[in-house]
């Protein structure tokens, strides 16, 4: 399998994901918590999937384009 350096990544690190929304961890994880915004577990590590990410903010705009 060969790795793509441009391509999009399918998860982001709760630090990252923060950023991109420009809120704080805090933040992030309550969204989180009130299942407002899912994690991936994967062992220990949290991550967040991006197309999550997008339909968060797309809810968030009330559906709008």
């Amino acid at each position: 399998m060969q790795s793509n350096p441009t391509a999009e990544p399918l998860l982001l690190t709760a630090r990252d994901t923060a950023r991109a929304l420009a809120v704080c961890e805090k933040t992030l994880w309550a969204l989180g918590r009130d299942g407002k915004l899912p994690c991936v577990r994967i062992g220990r590590a949290v991550r967040y999937d991006l197309a999550d990410v997008r339909r968060f903010i797309d809810a968030a705009k009330g559906g709008r384009p």
